[in-house]
């Protein structure tokens, strides 16, 4: 599509969105309730389709040379959609935030002040090879009294156009208008350039992905923008640290699923238990190939360990290596003299989205998060659990790393803004 045509579709989408939201804004809980049921009854029914659908995807895009991180983020199975669609009855199950009252109050004079949650209105998203993203954002915005705009990318486009009509045919069986949930995808990259200019219709921008793309929507969109962050997550050992427990943490953050923005990218490790502790976190990691990018310190100690045909995975550390967001079986590792070099290193280094502290030392654990700036901070735990329906929201609309109106995981709060109801007798300003 030409850039002129990509206008027209997102300017006739959103008003249709906007148009749509409307019925949905005071819509009752029960109501918004039953057609997320529906929602996920729909995808379970559509589940040949959907797969189908994400077999063209994934095909597509081992042809192209996709990393393994991004084909294990694309790719659906009928486990993985089951999921899916459990947490569109997680999302149902959860309090309803509009119409909360957050504070409210009788003035001197005798007006009555309260301050009211009502939705955000027509949200866009933009994001890449994600299809669960395509559910969850859907599942937030129908609960939330929302109509959302997709733009998905071009790796995902079979397994999104297939998620959607599903969940279009869910709305419109439950008497609720379909344009809640919308696609812009058939007008590619121009689409998401024409949602980003779509000020005005567009309420609030929320991109989801790696940051080339979370930088080219901050800086290229009007629409007021949500930003979520890239994830150079840290894990910090200190001497403290149950090291049995430290290593069993660092593989999960690291390998159970290398591709999503939580995981881990950097360990660091106090000097003192270097020694110990390296050896066998390398051994664990190696037994799920991941590659060590090794810092001269810990390089020395690993050299000793790396036998076996081991060598491959153990690698000098470069300065890049301290700020990249692998999305791989990579991992980079520096030993440091005490908390106060790995908070340093993290402060220099980090994309402020989550980092760990593994200690029992109750100062070292008080210290390192009086000293993080992060959206996220994990106490001897895997930095994997900063996400939506770990931390309770059900499911996520991502992982804020700003600090205006949304930080950290965003479930349904986070698509509500406030207005101010003032009531009074007649009332008039001396």
């Amino acid at each position: 599509m030409n850039d002129v045509d990509a206008h027209e579709l997102v300017t006739a989408t959103a008003r249709s969105a906007r148009v749509a939201q409307r019925s949905l804004a005071r819509a009752p809980r029960a109501v918004k309730d039953a057609a997320l049921e529906v929602m996920a009854h729909s995808l379970t029914e559509h589940t040949e389709a959907i797969l189908a659908a994400n077999a063209a995807d994934l095909e597509r895009g081992r042809e192209s040379g996709m990393k393994s991180g991004l084909l294990d983020r694309l790719a659906l199975d009928a486990g993985r959609l089951s999921d899916i669609a459990g947490a569109l009855r997680e999302v149902a199950a959860l309090p309803d935030p509009v119409g909360q009252i957050i504070d409210g109050s009788v003035m001197p004079n005798g007006l009555r002040v309260r301050r009211v949650r009502v939705p955000l209105g027509v949200v866009g998203m933009i994001y890449e090879a994600r299809p669960n993203v395509t559910v969850d954002t859907a599942a937030l915005a129908v609960k939330s009294g929302n109509a959302i705009i997709l733009r998905g990318g071009s790796a995902a486009q079979d397994s999104n156009a297939a998620i959607v009509a599903a969940l279009r045919s869910a709305l419109d069986a439950q008497g609720l208008p379909a344009d809640l949930v919308t696609s812009v995808d058939a007008a590619g990259r121009d689409g998401a350039r024409a949602l980003m200019r779509a000020h005005g219709l567009v309420d609030a921008l929320v991109p989801r992905g790696g940051a080339g793309l979370i930088r080219a929507v901050v800086e290229q969109s009007t629409v007021p923008v949500i930003e979520t962050g890239s994830g150079n997550c840290h894990v910090y050992v200190d001497a403290s640290a149950d090291l049995q427990a430290a290593v069993d943490i660092i593989v999960n953050a690291k390998t159970q699923r290398v591709g999503v923005c939580n995981a881990a990218e950097t360990l660091l490790v106090h000097i003192d238990v270097a020694a110990d502790y390296l050896p066998e976190a390398a051994a664990a990691l190696w037994d799920k190939d991941t590659v060590l990018h090794a810092d001269p310190a810990a390089h020395r100690i690993l050299t000793e360990v790396a036998g076996g045909g081991r060598q491959e995975l153990l690698v000098e550390a470069t300065e890049d290596d301290w700020d990249t967001e692998y999305g791989s079986l990579d991992l980079a590792v520096r030993v440091v003299e005490d908390l106060e070099e790995a908070v340093d290193h993290i402060r220099a280094h980090t994309t402020g989205h989550t980092e760990a502290v593994l200690a029992q030392d109750v100062g070292v654990i008080n210290d390192f998060i009086a000293g993080m700036d992060s959206a996220a901070i994990m106490v001897n735990a895997s930095t994997r659990f900063t996400d939506g329906g770990q931390l309770g929201l059900g499911a996520e609309l991502g992982i804020s790393t700003q600090k205006l109106h949304a930080r950290g995981p965003m479930g349904l709060t986070e698509l509500t803004t406030t207005t101010w109801i003032v009531e009074g007798n007649g009332h008039t300003r001396p």
